[in-house]
Protein backbone atom coordinates (compact mmCIF):
# COMPACT_ATOMS: atom_id res chain seq x y z
CA UNK A 1 0.00 0.00 0.00
CA UNK A 2 2.42 2.63 -1.23
CA UNK A 3 0.08 5.58 -1.36
CA UNK A 4 -1.19 5.60 2.20
CA UNK A 5 2.27 5.15 3.69
CA UNK A 6 2.71 8.08 6.12
CA UNK A 7 6.36 8.60 5.21
CA UNK A 8 5.47 8.81 1.53
CA UNK A 9 2.75 11.35 2.26
CA UNK A 10 5.12 13.55 4.21
CA UNK A 11 7.73 13.45 1.45
CA UNK A 12 5.15 14.85 -0.96
CA UNK A 13 4.10 17.61 1.41
CA UNK A 14 0.81 15.96 2.44
CA UNK A 15 0.35 15.49 6.21
CA UNK A 16 -0.32 11.96 7.41
CA UNK A 17 -3.78 11.20 8.83
CA UNK A 18 -4.20 11.49 12.60
CA UNK A 19 -6.35 8.87 14.29
CA UNK A 20 -8.84 6.49 12.71
CA UNK A 21 -9.35 6.69 8.95
CA UNK A 22 -10.06 4.38 6.04
CA UNK A 23 -7.19 4.58 3.53
CA UNK A 24 -7.53 3.35 -0.04
CA UNK A 25 -5.21 0.48 -0.96
CA UNK A 26 -3.48 1.28 -4.25
CA UNK A 27 -0.15 0.56 -5.85
CA UNK A 28 0.00 4.09 -7.25
CA UNK A 29 2.66 6.42 -5.86
CA UNK A 30 2.26 10.19 -5.95
CA UNK A 31 4.16 11.44 -8.95
CA UNK A 32 5.06 8.03 -10.34
CA UNK A 33 4.14 9.19 -13.89
CA UNK A 34 5.98 12.48 -13.46
CA UNK A 35 8.92 13.62 -15.53
CA UNK A 36 11.64 15.21 -13.40
CA UNK A 37 14.65 17.16 -14.54
CA UNK A 38 16.04 20.64 -14.94
CA UNK A 39 16.56 23.28 -17.59
CA UNK A 40 19.59 25.29 -16.60
CA UNK A 41 19.07 26.38 -13.02
CA UNK A 42 15.33 25.60 -13.06
CA UNK A 43 13.97 22.26 -11.88
CA UNK A 44 10.71 20.74 -13.07
CA UNK A 45 8.52 17.89 -11.85
CA UNK A 46 5.53 17.56 -14.19
CA UNK A 47 2.81 14.97 -14.69
CA UNK A 48 2.85 13.22 -18.03
CA UNK A 49 0.67 13.80 -20.08
CA UNK A 50 -1.50 16.27 -18.11
CA UNK A 51 1.06 19.07 -18.05
CA UNK A 52 2.03 18.65 -21.70
CA UNK A 53 -1.53 18.67 -23.07
CA UNK A 54 -2.70 21.48 -20.78
CA UNK A 55 0.36 23.64 -21.34
CA UNK A 56 0.49 23.26 -25.12
CA UNK A 57 -3.26 23.86 -25.44
CA UNK A 58 -3.03 27.06 -23.42
CA UNK A 59 -0.06 28.30 -25.45
CA UNK A 60 -1.95 27.55 -28.69
CA UNK A 61 -5.06 29.36 -27.42
CA UNK A 62 -3.10 32.48 -26.47
CA UNK A 63 -1.37 32.48 -29.86
CA UNK A 64 -4.70 32.17 -31.72
CA UNK A 65 -6.43 34.97 -29.78
CA UNK A 66 -3.46 37.32 -30.19
CA UNK A 67 -2.75 36.57 -33.88
CA UNK A 68 -6.39 36.60 -35.02
CA UNK A 69 -8.24 38.89 -32.58
CA UNK A 70 -11.04 39.78 -35.02
CA UNK A 71 -11.87 36.18 -35.78
CA UNK A 72 -11.61 35.28 -32.08
CA UNK A 73 -13.95 38.13 -31.10
CA UNK A 74 -16.54 37.02 -33.66
CA UNK A 75 -16.37 33.40 -32.49
CA UNK A 76 -16.60 34.27 -28.78
CA UNK A 77 -19.46 36.67 -29.48
CA UNK A 78 -21.44 33.80 -31.01
CA UNK A 79 -20.42 31.18 -28.44
CA UNK A 80 -21.66 32.82 -25.26
CA UNK A 81 -25.37 33.30 -26.11
CA UNK A 82 -25.45 29.96 -27.93
CA UNK A 83 -24.39 28.10 -24.80
CA UNK A 84 -26.44 30.03 -22.24
CA UNK A 85 -29.67 29.80 -24.25
CA UNK A 86 -29.26 26.06 -24.82
CA UNK A 87 -27.95 24.87 -21.46
CA UNK A 88 -29.34 27.31 -18.87
CA UNK A 89 -31.69 24.57 -17.56
CA UNK A 90 -28.78 22.15 -17.11
CA UNK A 91 -26.65 24.62 -15.16
CA UNK A 92 -29.58 25.57 -12.93
CA UNK A 93 -30.70 22.02 -12.14
CA UNK A 94 -27.11 20.96 -11.43
CA UNK A 95 -26.57 23.86 -9.03
CA UNK A 96 -29.74 22.86 -7.17
CA UNK A 97 -28.35 19.34 -6.77
CA UNK A 98 -25.14 20.67 -5.21
CA UNK A 99 -27.04 22.76 -2.64
CA UNK A 100 -29.31 19.90 -1.59
CA UNK A 101 -26.36 17.50 -1.41
CA UNK A 102 -24.36 19.77 0.92
CA UNK A 103 -27.32 20.47 3.18
CA UNK A 104 -27.97 16.73 3.42
CA UNK A 105 -24.37 16.00 4.46
CA UNK A 106 -24.61 18.57 7.25
CA UNK A 107 -27.44 16.70 8.95
CA UNK A 108 -26.50 13.10 8.07
CA UNK A 109 -24.30 11.04 10.44
CA UNK A 110 -21.39 11.17 7.96
CA UNK A 111 -21.06 14.84 8.93
CA UNK A 112 -19.09 13.65 11.99
CA UNK A 113 -16.15 12.55 9.83
CA UNK A 114 -13.06 14.70 10.40
CA UNK A 115 -10.88 15.69 7.45
CA UNK A 116 -7.39 14.36 8.12
CA UNK A 117 -8.37 11.59 10.52
CA UNK A 118 -10.34 11.35 13.74
CA UNK A 119 -7.71 13.19 15.79
CA UNK A 120 -6.61 15.82 13.25
CA UNK A 121 -6.52 19.46 14.37
CA UNK A 122 -7.07 22.57 12.18
CA UNK A 123 -3.99 24.12 10.59
CA UNK A 124 -5.39 27.66 10.64
CA UNK A 125 -7.51 29.76 12.97
CA UNK A 126 -11.01 30.77 11.93
CA UNK A 127 -9.80 34.30 11.16
CA UNK A 128 -7.01 33.16 8.86
CA UNK A 129 -9.22 30.50 7.29
CA UNK A 130 -12.05 32.91 6.47
CA UNK A 131 -9.64 35.53 5.13
CA UNK A 132 -8.08 33.13 2.63
CA UNK A 133 -11.46 31.69 1.71
CA UNK A 134 -13.01 35.06 0.83
CA UNK A 135 -9.97 36.50 -0.93
CA UNK A 136 -9.63 33.49 -3.19
CA UNK A 137 -13.31 32.66 -3.59
CA UNK A 138 -15.25 35.86 -4.21
CA UNK A 139 -12.94 38.85 -4.01
CA UNK A 140 -12.94 40.43 -7.45
CA UNK A 141 -16.53 39.35 -8.07
CA UNK A 142 -17.84 41.16 -5.00
CA UNK A 143 -16.02 44.32 -6.00
CA UNK A 144 -17.23 44.21 -9.60
CA UNK A 145 -20.85 43.15 -9.05
CA UNK A 146 -21.58 44.51 -5.54
CA UNK A 147 -23.15 47.68 -6.91
CA UNK A 148 -23.82 46.63 -10.48
CA UNK A 149 -26.12 43.69 -9.91
CA UNK A 150 -28.63 45.04 -7.35
CA UNK A 151 -28.80 48.39 -9.16
CA UNK A 152 -29.31 46.72 -12.54
CA UNK A 153 -32.09 44.41 -11.32
CA UNK A 154 -33.73 47.33 -9.54
CA UNK A 155 -33.97 49.60 -12.57
CA UNK A 156 -33.35 47.53 -15.70
CA UNK A 157 -35.27 48.96 -18.67
CA UNK A 158 -34.49 46.03 -20.99
CA UNK A 159 -37.26 43.63 -20.05
CA UNK A 160 -35.08 41.04 -18.30
CA UNK A 161 -35.96 41.81 -14.68
CA UNK A 162 -35.84 38.73 -12.39
CA UNK A 163 -39.14 36.82 -12.53
CA UNK A 164 -40.63 39.78 -14.42
CA UNK A 165 -40.43 42.13 -11.42
CA UNK A 166 -42.04 45.54 -11.76
CA UNK A 167 -39.93 48.61 -12.60
CA UNK A 168 -39.69 51.66 -10.33
CA UNK A 169 -39.19 54.04 -13.29
CA UNK A 170 -41.48 54.90 -16.20
CA UNK A 171 -40.37 55.18 -19.84
CA UNK A 172 -39.11 58.71 -19.25
CA UNK A 173 -37.05 57.75 -16.21
CA UNK A 174 -39.43 59.30 -13.68
CA UNK A 175 -39.72 57.54 -10.32
CA UNK A 176 -42.86 55.49 -9.59
CA UNK A 177 -42.87 55.68 -5.80
CA UNK A 178 -45.37 52.84 -5.33
CA UNK A 179 -43.12 50.36 -7.11
CA UNK A 180 -39.89 51.13 -5.24
CA UNK A 181 -40.16 48.68 -2.33
CA UNK A 182 -41.16 45.67 -4.43
CA UNK A 183 -38.44 46.41 -6.99
CA UNK A 184 -35.88 46.76 -4.18
CA UNK A 185 -37.04 43.52 -2.57
CA UNK A 186 -36.71 41.53 -5.79
CA UNK A 187 -33.36 43.14 -6.65
CA UNK A 188 -31.85 42.01 -3.34
CA UNK A 189 -33.42 38.54 -3.58
CA UNK A 190 -32.19 38.00 -7.14
CA UNK A 191 -28.69 39.18 -6.26
CA UNK A 192 -28.53 37.02 -3.12
CA UNK A 193 -29.54 34.02 -5.21
CA UNK A 194 -26.34 34.38 -7.24
CA UNK A 195 -24.00 34.91 -4.29
CA UNK A 196 -25.30 32.82 -1.41
CA UNK A 197 -25.95 29.08 -1.12
CA UNK A 198 -25.55 27.96 -4.73
CA UNK A 199 -22.00 29.14 -5.50
CA UNK A 200 -20.65 28.12 -2.12
CA UNK A 201 -22.22 24.68 -2.48
CA UNK A 202 -20.37 24.29 -5.79
CA UNK A 203 -17.09 25.22 -4.12
CA UNK A 204 -17.80 23.01 -1.12
CA UNK A 205 -18.37 19.89 -3.24
CA UNK A 206 -14.94 20.13 -4.87
CA UNK A 207 -13.16 21.17 -1.67
CA UNK A 208 -14.70 18.35 0.34
CA UNK A 209 -13.83 15.76 -2.30
CA UNK A 210 -10.20 16.86 -2.48
CA UNK A 211 -9.75 17.09 1.30
CA UNK A 212 -11.42 13.73 1.97
CA UNK A 213 -9.55 11.67 -0.61
CA UNK A 214 -6.21 13.31 0.12
CA UNK A 215 -6.14 13.72 3.89
CA UNK A 216 -8.17 10.63 4.82
CA UNK A 217 -7.70 8.24 1.91
CA UNK A 218 -4.04 9.00 1.21
CA UNK A 219 -4.41 9.78 -2.51
CA UNK A 220 -2.79 12.62 -4.49
CA UNK A 221 -4.26 16.12 -4.14
CA UNK A 222 -5.89 16.03 -7.57
CA UNK A 223 -9.45 15.98 -8.90
CA UNK A 224 -9.02 12.49 -10.31
CA UNK A 225 -8.34 11.00 -6.87
CA UNK A 226 -11.94 11.56 -5.80
CA UNK A 227 -13.15 9.25 -8.58
CA UNK A 228 -11.40 6.18 -7.18
CA UNK A 229 -14.66 4.74 -5.76
CA UNK A 230 -16.12 4.69 -9.29
CA UNK A 231 -13.06 4.03 -11.50
CA UNK A 232 -10.70 2.13 -9.25
CA UNK A 233 -7.15 1.86 -10.61
CA UNK A 234 -8.34 3.20 -13.98
CA UNK A 235 -8.35 6.63 -12.37
CA UNK A 236 -4.56 6.77 -12.84
CA UNK A 237 -4.92 6.25 -16.61
CA UNK A 238 -6.62 8.24 -19.35
CA UNK A 239 -9.90 8.58 -17.45
CA UNK A 240 -7.98 10.49 -14.80
CA UNK A 241 -5.94 12.43 -17.34
CA UNK A 242 -9.12 13.74 -18.97
CA UNK A 243 -10.61 14.74 -15.60
CA UNK A 244 -7.49 16.65 -14.57
CA UNK A 245 -7.11 18.35 -17.96
CA UNK A 246 -10.73 19.52 -17.80
CA UNK A 247 -10.02 20.84 -14.30
CA UNK A 248 -7.00 22.78 -15.56
CA UNK A 249 -8.95 24.35 -18.43
CA UNK A 250 -11.91 25.23 -16.21
CA UNK A 251 -9.65 26.77 -13.58
CA UNK A 252 -7.57 28.71 -16.07
CA UNK A 253 -10.47 30.28 -17.96
CA UNK A 254 -12.56 30.86 -14.85
CA UNK A 255 -9.62 32.67 -13.31
CA UNK A 256 -8.89 34.59 -16.53
CA UNK A 257 -12.47 35.88 -16.49
CA UNK A 258 -12.00 37.27 -12.99
CA UNK A 259 -8.63 38.78 -13.86
CA UNK A 260 -10.13 40.42 -16.94
CA UNK A 261 -13.00 41.88 -14.93
CA UNK A 262 -10.54 43.09 -12.29
CA UNK A 263 -8.37 44.81 -14.90
CA UNK A 264 -11.40 46.52 -16.44
CA UNK A 265 -12.63 47.75 -13.07
CA UNK A 266 -9.20 48.91 -11.91
CA UNK A 267 -8.74 50.80 -15.18
CA UNK A 268 -12.19 52.40 -14.86
CA UNK A 269 -11.35 53.50 -11.32
CA UNK A 270 -8.02 54.96 -12.38
CA UNK A 271 -9.76 56.95 -15.11
CA UNK A 272 -12.54 58.04 -12.75
CA UNK A 273 -10.16 59.22 -10.03
CA UNK A 274 -6.93 60.09 -11.81
CA UNK A 275 -7.93 60.58 -15.44
CA UNK A 276 -5.87 57.64 -16.77
CA UNK A 277 -7.23 56.48 -20.13
CA UNK A 278 -9.69 53.59 -20.03
CA UNK A 279 -8.53 51.32 -22.84
CA UNK A 280 -7.54 47.76 -23.63
CA UNK A 281 -3.91 48.88 -23.75
CA UNK A 282 -4.01 50.18 -20.20
CA UNK A 283 -5.81 47.02 -19.05
CA UNK A 284 -3.09 44.86 -20.64
CA UNK A 285 -0.43 46.92 -18.85
CA UNK A 286 -2.34 46.47 -15.59
CA UNK A 287 -2.51 42.69 -16.05
CA UNK A 288 1.22 42.53 -16.79
CA UNK A 289 2.09 44.65 -13.77
CA UNK A 290 -0.19 42.85 -11.36
CA UNK A 291 0.92 39.45 -12.63
CA UNK A 292 4.48 40.51 -11.86
CA UNK A 293 3.41 41.31 -8.29
CA UNK A 294 1.70 37.92 -8.10
CA UNK A 295 4.96 36.26 -9.09
CA UNK A 296 6.58 37.80 -6.00
CA UNK A 297 3.77 36.35 -3.89
CA UNK A 298 4.34 32.96 -5.57
CA UNK A 299 7.99 33.03 -4.51
CA UNK A 300 6.99 33.78 -0.90
CA UNK A 301 4.78 30.69 -0.68
CA UNK A 302 1.33 30.05 0.80
CA UNK A 303 1.86 31.39 4.30
CA UNK A 304 4.19 34.25 3.36
CA UNK A 305 2.28 35.25 0.23
CA UNK A 306 -1.41 34.42 -0.12
CA UNK A 307 -2.17 34.25 3.60
CA UNK A 308 -0.61 37.65 4.37
CA UNK A 309 -2.19 39.38 1.37
CA UNK A 310 -5.57 37.79 2.12
CA UNK A 311 -5.58 39.04 5.70
CA UNK A 312 -4.56 42.55 4.57
CA UNK A 313 -7.30 42.53 1.97
CA UNK A 314 -9.87 41.32 4.46
CA UNK A 315 -9.09 44.27 6.74
CA UNK A 316 -9.33 46.75 3.84
CA UNK A 317 -12.57 45.19 2.60
CA UNK A 318 -14.15 45.39 6.06
CA UNK A 319 -13.10 49.05 6.37
CA UNK A 320 -14.68 49.89 3.02
CA UNK A 321 -17.82 47.93 3.93
CA UNK A 322 -18.19 49.76 7.25
CA UNK A 323 -17.60 53.14 5.63
CA UNK A 324 -20.30 52.60 3.01
CA UNK A 325 -22.64 51.16 5.63
CA UNK A 326 -22.47 54.19 7.93
CA UNK A 327 -22.06 56.84 5.25
CA UNK A 328 -25.13 55.61 3.38
CA UNK A 329 -27.27 55.15 6.51
CA UNK A 330 -26.62 52.08 8.64
CA UNK A 331 -30.14 51.73 10.05
CA UNK A 332 -31.79 51.79 6.63
CA UNK A 333 -29.31 49.46 4.98
CA UNK A 334 -29.30 46.91 7.82
CA UNK A 335 -33.08 46.88 7.65
CA UNK A 336 -32.78 46.17 3.92
CA UNK A 337 -30.28 43.41 4.68
CA UNK A 338 -32.88 41.69 6.86
CA UNK A 339 -35.57 42.19 4.25
CA UNK A 340 -33.20 40.90 1.59
CA UNK A 341 -32.64 37.68 3.51
CA UNK A 342 -36.39 37.19 3.89
CA UNK A 343 -36.93 37.94 0.20
CA UNK A 344 -34.16 35.49 -0.73
CA UNK A 345 -35.79 32.75 1.34
CA UNK A 346 -39.16 33.49 -0.28
CA UNK A 347 -37.88 33.61 -3.86
CA UNK A 348 -35.14 30.97 -3.89
CA UNK A 349 -37.45 28.23 -5.17
CA UNK A 350 -38.97 30.18 -8.10
CA UNK A 351 -35.54 31.62 -8.95
CA UNK A 352 -34.09 28.10 -8.97
CA UNK A 353 -36.75 26.76 -11.34
CA UNK A 354 -35.51 26.90 -14.96
CA UNK A 355 -38.84 26.08 -16.61
CA UNK A 356 -41.92 28.11 -17.55
CA UNK A 357 -40.25 31.50 -17.15
CA UNK A 358 -40.08 34.53 -19.44
CA UNK A 359 -37.16 36.42 -17.86
CA UNK A 360 -34.66 35.10 -20.43
CA UNK A 361 -32.26 38.00 -19.91
CA UNK A 362 -31.90 37.23 -16.21
CA UNK A 363 -31.96 33.43 -16.46
CA UNK A 364 -29.63 33.09 -19.46
CA UNK A 365 -27.61 36.30 -19.31
CA UNK A 366 -26.93 36.23 -15.58
CA UNK A 367 -27.77 32.95 -13.83
CA UNK A 368 -26.42 30.54 -16.46
CA UNK A 369 -23.22 32.59 -16.76
CA UNK A 370 -22.78 32.73 -12.99
CA UNK A 371 -23.25 29.01 -12.47
CA UNK A 372 -20.80 28.24 -15.28
CA UNK A 373 -18.33 30.71 -13.75
CA UNK A 374 -18.62 29.25 -10.26
CA UNK A 375 -18.25 25.74 -11.67
CA UNK A 376 -15.15 26.79 -13.65
CA UNK A 377 -13.73 28.36 -10.50
CA UNK A 378 -14.51 25.31 -8.38
CA UNK A 379 -11.25 23.38 -8.94
CA UNK A 380 -9.31 26.54 -8.09
CA UNK A 381 -11.30 27.61 -5.04
CA UNK A 382 -12.08 24.02 -4.00
CA UNK A 383 -8.46 22.91 -3.99
CA UNK A 384 -7.38 26.06 -2.21
CA UNK A 385 -10.07 25.59 0.46
CA UNK A 386 -9.08 21.94 0.80
CA UNK A 387 -5.44 22.94 1.36
CA UNK A 388 -6.38 25.12 4.34
CA UNK A 389 -9.26 23.05 5.83
CA UNK A 390 -7.57 19.98 7.24
CA UNK A 391 -8.75 19.17 10.76
CA UNK A 392 -12.38 20.32 10.35
CA UNK A 393 -15.29 17.92 10.61
CA UNK A 394 -17.44 17.61 7.50
CA UNK A 395 -20.33 19.25 9.36
CA UNK A 396 -18.16 22.15 10.53
CA UNK A 397 -16.55 22.45 7.12
CA UNK A 398 -19.82 22.62 5.20
CA UNK A 399 -21.49 24.94 7.69
CA UNK A 400 -18.61 27.40 7.51
CA UNK A 401 -17.98 27.17 3.78
CA UNK A 402 -21.66 27.13 2.80
CA UNK A 403 -23.73 29.16 5.24
CA UNK A 404 -21.47 31.74 6.89
CA UNK A 405 -19.95 33.08 3.64
CA UNK A 406 -23.44 33.24 2.14
CA UNK A 407 -24.53 35.59 4.91
CA UNK A 408 -21.47 37.78 4.42
CA UNK A 409 -22.02 37.94 0.65
CA UNK A 410 -25.66 38.92 1.14
CA UNK A 411 -24.57 41.59 3.64
CA UNK A 412 -22.01 42.94 1.15
CA UNK A 413 -24.60 43.14 -1.62
CA UNK A 414 -27.16 44.73 0.70
CA UNK A 415 -24.70 47.42 1.79
CA UNK A 416 -23.22 48.32 -1.59
CA UNK A 417 -26.36 47.60 -3.59
CA UNK A 418 -28.56 49.30 -0.98
CA UNK A 419 -26.43 52.45 -1.10
CA UNK A 420 -26.67 52.44 -4.92
CA UNK A 421 -30.44 51.95 -4.93
CA UNK A 422 -30.88 54.73 -2.35
CA UNK A 423 -28.87 57.04 -4.59
CA UNK A 424 -31.05 56.19 -7.61
CA UNK A 425 -34.27 56.73 -5.66
CA UNK A 426 -33.16 60.00 -4.05
CA UNK A 427 -32.18 61.70 -7.32
CA UNK A 428 -32.85 59.70 -10.52
CA UNK A 429 -31.77 62.53 -12.80
CA UNK A 430 -28.53 63.33 -10.99
CA UNK A 431 -27.55 59.83 -9.88
CA UNK A 432 -24.20 58.64 -11.23
CA UNK A 433 -25.34 55.06 -10.59
CA UNK A 434 -28.42 55.64 -12.73
CA UNK A 435 -26.25 57.12 -15.49
CA UNK A 436 -23.63 54.37 -15.52
CA UNK A 437 -25.74 51.28 -14.80
CA UNK A 438 -29.18 51.94 -16.29
CA UNK A 439 -28.72 54.63 -18.93
CA UNK A 440 -25.32 53.80 -20.44
CA UNK A 441 -24.53 50.43 -18.80
CA UNK A 442 -20.86 50.82 -17.93
CA UNK A 443 -20.53 47.94 -15.44
CA UNK A 444 -16.88 48.58 -14.56
CA UNK A 445 -17.81 52.08 -13.34
CA UNK A 446 -20.75 51.09 -11.14
CA UNK A 447 -18.80 50.88 -7.85
CA UNK A 448 -17.08 54.23 -8.36
CA UNK A 449 -20.38 55.85 -9.38
CA UNK A 450 -21.88 54.76 -6.06
CA UNK A 451 -18.87 55.95 -4.04
CA UNK A 452 -19.18 59.33 -5.79
CA UNK A 453 -22.45 59.91 -3.92
CA UNK A 454 -20.71 59.49 -0.52
CA UNK A 455 -18.14 61.62 1.31
CA UNK A 456 -14.39 61.15 0.70
CA UNK A 457 -15.05 59.70 -2.76
CA UNK A 458 -11.46 60.09 -3.98
CA UNK A 459 -10.07 58.24 -0.93
CA UNK A 460 -12.63 55.42 -1.00
CA UNK A 461 -12.29 55.00 -4.76
CA UNK A 462 -8.52 54.69 -4.38
CA UNK A 463 -9.04 52.12 -1.62
CA UNK A 464 -11.40 50.22 -3.94
CA UNK A 465 -8.75 50.18 -6.68
CA UNK A 466 -6.19 48.82 -4.20
CA UNK A 467 -8.65 46.13 -3.11
CA UNK A 468 -9.26 45.03 -6.69
CA UNK A 469 -5.52 44.84 -7.35
CA UNK A 470 -4.75 42.81 -4.23
CA UNK A 471 -7.68 40.50 -4.91
CA UNK A 472 -6.19 40.14 -8.37
CA UNK A 473 -2.80 39.17 -6.90
CA UNK A 474 -4.21 36.63 -4.43
CA UNK A 475 -6.39 35.03 -7.11
CA UNK A 476 -3.50 34.75 -9.55
CA UNK A 477 -1.15 33.33 -6.92
CA UNK A 478 -3.72 30.87 -5.59
CA UNK A 479 -4.73 29.85 -9.11
CA UNK A 480 -1.16 29.09 -10.13
CA UNK A 481 -0.77 26.98 -6.96
CA UNK A 482 -3.86 24.93 -7.82
CA UNK A 483 -3.08 24.40 -11.51
CA UNK A 484 0.51 23.49 -10.67
CA UNK A 485 -0.67 20.91 -8.14
CA UNK A 486 -2.96 19.30 -10.73
CA UNK A 487 -0.30 19.27 -13.46
CA UNK A 488 2.32 17.94 -11.02
CA UNK A 489 0.34 14.78 -10.37
CA UNK A 490 -1.02 15.89 -7.01
CA UNK A 491 2.27 17.05 -5.49
CA UNK A 492 1.93 20.20 -3.41
CA UNK A 493 5.66 20.90 -3.17
CA UNK A 494 6.54 20.90 -6.88
CA UNK A 495 9.34 23.25 -8.06
CA UNK A 496 8.45 26.94 -7.93
CA UNK A 497 9.28 27.61 -11.63
CA UNK A 498 6.21 25.59 -12.59
CA UNK A 499 3.96 27.93 -10.59
CA UNK A 500 5.71 30.84 -12.25
CA UNK A 501 4.85 29.34 -15.64
CA UNK A 502 1.15 29.02 -14.80
CA UNK A 503 0.99 32.42 -13.09
CA UNK A 504 2.45 34.00 -16.23
CA UNK A 505 0.07 32.22 -18.58
CA UNK A 506 -2.96 33.09 -16.45
CA UNK A 507 -2.14 36.70 -17.19
CA UNK A 508 -1.54 35.97 -20.88
CA UNK A 509 -4.89 34.18 -21.23
CA UNK A 510 -6.67 37.16 -19.65
CA UNK A 511 -4.84 39.49 -22.04
CA UNK A 512 -5.67 37.30 -25.03
CA UNK A 513 -9.36 37.21 -24.11
CA UNK A 514 -9.51 40.99 -23.59
CA UNK A 515 -7.90 41.62 -26.98
CA UNK A 516 -10.01 38.95 -28.66
CA UNK A 517 -13.44 40.25 -27.74
CA UNK A 518 -13.37 41.78 -24.27
CA UNK A 519 -16.04 40.86 -21.75
CA UNK A 520 -17.97 38.66 -24.21
CA UNK A 521 -14.94 36.47 -24.86
CA UNK A 522 -14.21 36.15 -21.13
CA UNK A 523 -17.77 34.98 -20.47
CA UNK A 524 -17.84 32.68 -23.52
CA UNK A 525 -14.76 30.72 -22.48
CA UNK A 526 -15.83 30.35 -18.88
CA UNK A 527 -19.19 28.92 -19.98
CA UNK A 528 -17.64 26.56 -22.53
CA UNK A 529 -15.24 25.10 -19.94
CA UNK A 530 -17.85 25.08 -17.17
CA UNK A 531 -20.29 22.98 -19.19
CA UNK A 532 -18.32 19.70 -19.37
CA UNK A 533 -16.97 20.18 -15.87
CA UNK A 534 -20.52 20.27 -14.50
CA UNK A 535 -20.79 16.58 -15.38
CA UNK A 536 -17.60 15.94 -13.42
CA UNK A 537 -19.04 17.67 -10.35
CA UNK A 538 -22.30 15.72 -10.49
CA UNK A 539 -20.37 12.44 -10.46
CA UNK A 540 -18.19 13.84 -7.69
CA UNK A 541 -21.19 13.98 -5.34
CA UNK A 542 -21.61 10.21 -5.53
CA UNK A 543 -17.90 9.67 -4.93
CA UNK A 544 -17.96 11.93 -1.86
CA UNK A 545 -20.85 10.04 -0.31
CA UNK A 546 -19.17 6.67 -0.90
CA UNK A 547 -15.94 7.97 0.64
CA UNK A 548 -17.66 9.46 3.67
CA UNK A 549 -19.69 6.33 4.26
CA UNK A 550 -16.54 4.21 4.50
CA UNK A 551 -14.89 6.75 6.84
CA UNK A 552 -17.95 6.85 9.07
CA UNK A 553 -17.97 3.05 9.17
CA UNK A 554 -14.43 3.05 10.57
CA UNK A 555 -15.42 5.59 13.24
CA UNK A 556 -18.41 3.51 14.29
CA UNK A 557 -16.31 0.35 14.48
CA UNK A 558 -13.65 2.08 16.61
CA UNK A 559 -16.09 3.78 18.99
CA UNK A 560 -16.78 0.84 21.38
CA UNK A 561 -13.05 0.20 21.90
CA UNK A 562 -12.53 3.75 23.03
Amino acid sequence: MAQSDPDDLNVQGIPEPDGHHDPIETEYDIGQDNIEGSVGRFDFDIHNPVFAISGLSVVAFVAYALLAPGQAAEFFGWLRPALTSSFDWFFMLSANVFVLFCLALIVLPVGKVRLGGAEATPDYSYAGWFAMLFAAGMGIGLMFFGVLEPAYYFGTPWGDAPLGAIRPFDENGALIAGNVEEARRMALAATSYHWALHPWAIYAVVALALALFTYNKGLPLSIRSAFYPLLGERVWGWWGHVIDILAVFATLFGLATSLGLGAQQANAGLEHVYGIENSTTVQVILIIGITAIALVSVLRGLDGGVKVLSEINMVLAVLLLLFVLFAAGAATILTEFGRGLVAYAQEIVPLSNPFGREDDGYREGWTAFYWAWWISWSPFVGMFIARVSRGRTVREFLTCVLIIPSLVCVLWMAVFGGAAINDMVADPDGSAVMANVIESYSPELSLFAMLESLPLAAITSTLAIVLVIVFFVTSSDSGSLVIDTITAGGKIDAPVPQRIFWCTFEGLVAIALLIGGGLASLQAMVISTGLPFTLVLLALCLCIYLGLRSEHGVLKAAAPAE
